[in-house]
């Protein structure tokens, strides 16, 4: 999708400047240099969509940092044979475990720029509201994965500051807790929104008030282990507001099948291009990955009927020489992560995702849904934060949108209210357990619940160690055999912006490695 907007080559520049006493000569050459299919003007809605295009799918798997093959694996919910695509898989080749970065130069770029033209017109004040909101999503993933970050001046490019300063990531945290309250507050629901060119709602601003306090919920409860104190403030702040409760205010963007590109599902087409692709028979995975074992085996022992909608293992077509994908739960096997001596043998029986949900073209990218929301909230109410609810309701409600969310991806998706209740009865929530017996279930669902959201999944458990997953300790890896907690800043930086790089990693004595720890994490060095 190319973007609007109008540039001067740099040799029309200067000739714009030097013939400047030839006004009609200087004239027909900025009239050649004009690109008759683009707009001399920042078009917001358009910017706007292409920002959320770029921003709900940035790097999963493309190019050799994807944070699929990282945190994926790591989280243990894929594993690889492969020691090229074994970052997170075996804590191998620390070079490819740059992930994010780049989104500086492009979803954030395009919001920026939206931002610009419309803050000084009361006129758009929701379209303002609403890419302050975008802002601060994209920001809290850079931060979360690597720490203190240009933040202040990062996007000043645009007034020459190519040698942004980087922030100390609870600042980060402090101003991104006021631009939420600030957006929200803004909105006014007698002034134009961006209407359809809004991925996610369609220009509803109420549902993006919902957007900003689940994500007010998120990043407070981000803090329970460093700063508990602001955790509760802004925690108790985002259920006053109203965060996402019903299934039609996930914030989603809609895919098709087609023959354009944006079109299709980016996680899905990523997924097909990189490992699964056709033919798909479970043993022609170009990067070696399968679903991981630790994954597989909790969901096969706690009856879990995501299993069968998200997971295949590809068999021989009794009916011809081909294969077919079965979704039996019998057969379904994870591949142990950190898998040594190449390829095993039994490859082809391992399980891998379903063709019609996970990699199907047409199925959505959820950025925020229900499911995660209703856990912040029985999250909140063990720590009796949560007045609107109880632990139990809060669980069991997240559970139930978790599974019907499946449901987007497709008929395949489909899980029936009967197989959702049994599950919940199988594995009721611990009312009496301890506090960190129902953390930990709560944090386990989170797991299965946000499949696909690889940076959240990695965010909850640096936080809260849930699930409790056992590292490997393959041969030659660069952790000690420990699972990596943060994403190392691109070399480019030492080039490009030396002095505030250098002063950032000394002022958090962490080190730019995937063993370092940003300010959140309970593992974060103490003063």
């Amino acid at each position: 999708m190319e973007k609007k907007l109008f540039k001067y080559t740099g040799a029309a520049l200067v000739s714009a400047v030097m013939l400047s006493g030839c006004s009609d000569f200087s004239k027909s050459l900025t009239e050649l240099n004009k690109n008759p299919n683009a707009y001399e003007q920042v078009v917001p809605g358009y910017l706007f969509a292409n920002s959320q295009l770029v921003g709900v799918a940035y790097n999963f798997t493309d190019g050799a940092d994807g944070q699929h093959f990282i945190l994926a694996q790591a989280m243990q919910q894929f594993a690889t044979h492969s020691e090229v695509r074994g970052t997170g898989d075996k804590y191998f080749n620390e070079s490819m475990a740059r992930s994010h970065w780049a989104i500086y130069n492009e979803a954030l770029f395009d919001n920026e720029r939206v931002i610009r033209a419309v803050r000084d017109d009361p006129q758009q004040v929701n379209l303002l509201a609403a890419a302050r909101i975008w802002k601060v999503y994209m920001f809290h993933i850079v931060t979360d994965i690597h720490g203190d970050v240009p933040y202040t001046e990062a996007l000043k490019s645009l007034d020459g500051n190519l040698k942004p300063k980087y922030d100390r990531q609870e600042d980060i945290y402090i101003d991104m807790f006021k631009e939420l309250e600030g957006a929200i507050g803004s909105f006014n629901p007698s002034l134009p929104t961006y209407g359809p060119s809004d991925l996610f709602y369609g220009g509803d601003i109420n549902k993006w008030k919902k957007f900003g306090y689940s994500l007010m919920l998120r990043l407070g409860m981000r803090l329970t282990e460093v700063r508990p104190d602001l955790a509760e403030t802004w925690v108790k702040k985002a259920i006053d507001g109203g965060p996402i409760l019903n299934d039609d205010e996930i914030a989603r963007v809609l895919y098709q099948d087609g023959q354009v590109l944006h079109s299709r599902n980016p996680k899905a087409t990523d997924l097909l291009i990189q490992d699964y692709q056709n033919p798909q028979n479970g043993v022609s995975n170009t990067q070696g990955g399968k679903y991981a074992k630790t994954f597989i085996d909790h969901l096969k022992a706690t009856g879990d009927p995501r299993l069968n909608v998200i997971s295949v293992v590809w068999v021989k077509d009794p009916k011809g020489t081909g294969f077919v994908y079965d979704t039996s739960t019998v057969i379904q096997k994870g591949m142990p992560n950190g898998v040594l001596f190449g390829e095993p043998s039994d490859f082809g029986t391992y399980s891998e995702p379903h063709p019609n949900t996970i990699l199907s073209y047409a199925s959505p990218v959820l950025t925020f849904t229900n499911a995660e929301t209703y856990l912040l909230l029985a999250e909140a109410a063990i720590r009796g934060w949560n007045a609107k609810g109880d632990a139990k309701t809060s669980y069991e409600n997240a559970v139930r949108a978790a599974m019907r969310q499946w449901a987007l991806f497709g008929p395949d998706g489909v899980i029936s209210s009967a197989k959702i209740e049994a599950y919940l009865k199988r594995n009721p929530f611990r009312e009496a357990g301890t506090f960190q017996e129902k953390l930990e279930q709560i944090g386990t669902q989170k797991w299965v619940s946000l499949l696909l959201d690889n940076y959240e999944i990695f965010a909850n458990w640096r936080r809260t160690d849930y699930p409790k997953l056992k590292p490997t300790n393959y041969p030659g890896n660069i952790t000690g055999g420990t699972i990596p907690r943060r994403m190392i800043i691109p070399d480019s930086e030492l080039m490009l912006n030396e002095d505030n790089f250098t002063e950032a990693l000394n002022r958090q004595n962490v080190g730019n490695l995937m063993t370092s720890t940003v300010w959140w994490d309970p593992k974060f060095p103490k003063k």
